[in-house]
């Protein structure tokens, strides 16, 4: 059963990982002109430091997902809870792009990536959190 969960929690910590880390390099690496052109509208009404900080905190989300998983498993029983921390993190900017796209009315086009997101970064969470009760 161990094998399974840890298995199962590595299949979703690296799709979520994959995600959150290449959103996060976008969002790092463009200069706001490309990010409106993407369709970024919502970086208009914040300071770009901001933008530049979330990419940040999704890049190291989606390291933290991964790597403290490979810490548990070389004998460091605490690295687990980075991952947790971390895939929490992650839901925790979900929760605030799903609450920023509705207040500027983009749900009809960011919801669904958004909540899949939002599921993949709480299945992780679980995923390594039921690995600590066993």
């Amino acid at each position: 059963m161990d094998i399974f969960i840890i298995i199962a929690g590595f299949a979703v910590s690296a799709f979520t990982a994959f995600a959150f880390f290449k959103a996060g390099k976008f969002k790092a690496t463009s200069s706001k002109e490309t990010l409106l052109q993407a369709g970024f509208g919502w970086i208009e009404k914040i300071p770009f430091g901001v933008v530049r900080l979330i990419a940040w905190l999704e890049i190291l989300g989606a390291i933290g997902v991964v790597v403290a998983p490979i810490g548990y498993l070389l004998g460091y029983a605490w690295a687990i809870w980075f991952a947790i921390a971390a895939a929490v993190g992650l839901a925790l900017t979900m929760v605030g792009a799903i609450w920023v796209h509705a207040a500027r009315g983009e749900t009809k086009y960011t919801l669904k990536m958004n909540l899949n997101l939002l599921v993949a970064s709480l299945v992780t969470a679980g995923g390594w959190f039921a690995l600590t009760l066993i």
